[in-house]
């Protein structure tokens, strides 16, 4: 499945936009984290342990918003955005979507 920022993909033209593609996930901190990341704050520096929590939730949103494109019959999604909110105190959610399309290879 080819994907893009933009509302177009080198070397292939849309022949049918399908529907907006979408796949979230929310994802709670753990308190072994927490602690961590509080010892973290003390010092500074990258608290890689929520760094590796939001990576993780933004590839399996990505993931499942692959995936209800495929269901839609797409051979791509454009203009994919990504967006984060705060749904309760220690919770995020990870929303990523974008436009199912159909393509074919263009022509030169």
């Amino acid at each position: 499945m080819k994907t893009s920022t933009t509302e177009e993909i080198a070397g292939y033209t849309t022949v049918e936009v399908l529907d907006v593609a979408r796949g979230n996930v929310v994802r709670a901190k753990h308190i072994g984290a927490d602690f961590i990341a509080a010892l973290r704050s003390i010092v500074g520096g990258e608290v890689r342990e929520y760094t590796k929590l939001m990576a993780e939730a933004r590839e399996q949103a990505y993931d499942r918003m692959l995936r209800q494109a495929e269901e839609m019959g797409a051979d791509g999604v454009v203009c994919v955005r990504f967006a984060t909110s705060m749904v309760m105190r220690n919770a995020a959610e990870i929303l990523v979507y974008g436009t199912a399309v159909k393509l074919a290879p263009s022509r030169m």
